[in-house]
């Protein structure tokens, strides 16, 4: 059985900083890329970042360029989302996912989703 859990959200204050894991079981890890997304309230679900199989490449939103930063430890089955100077429109649930398509941004090509992580940023 694959399992997909998210760690590390809660509140913090615009400017802030936290990193989101995501441990995986039941599947070789090493073997697909790993994406997050996120979805605010009355919001479709939206591409934030993915890596590939070996963290050899990644794809960053625009939206959160230059802010967020994506990498993996294979030994560890995890993922792991960095975020610095927040903002409270990254205010959302975050996704951890996984998918056999290199770099896809797309949540209909991932096959196994977490439950999620809620992250508020407070202005």
């Amino acid at each position: 059985q694959v399992q997909l859990v998210e760690s590390g959200g809660g509140l913090v204050q615009a400017g802030g900083s936290l990193r989101l894991s995501c441990a995986t079981s039941g599947r070789t890890f090493s073997r697909y890329a790993m994406g997050w997304f996120r979805q605010a309230p009355g919001k479709e679900r939206e591409f934030v970042a993915v890596i590939s199989w070996n963290g050899g490449s990644t794809n960053i939103a625009d939206s959160v360029k230059g802010r967020f930063t994506i990498s993996r430890d294979n030994a560890k089955n995890t993922v792991y989302l960095q975020m610095n100077s927040l903002k409270p429109e990254d205010t959302a649930i975050y996704y951890c996912a996984t998918t056999n398509r290199f770099l896809s941004t797309i949540y209909t090509e991932y096959d196994y989703w977490g439950q999620g992580t809620q992250v508020t940023v407070s202005s």
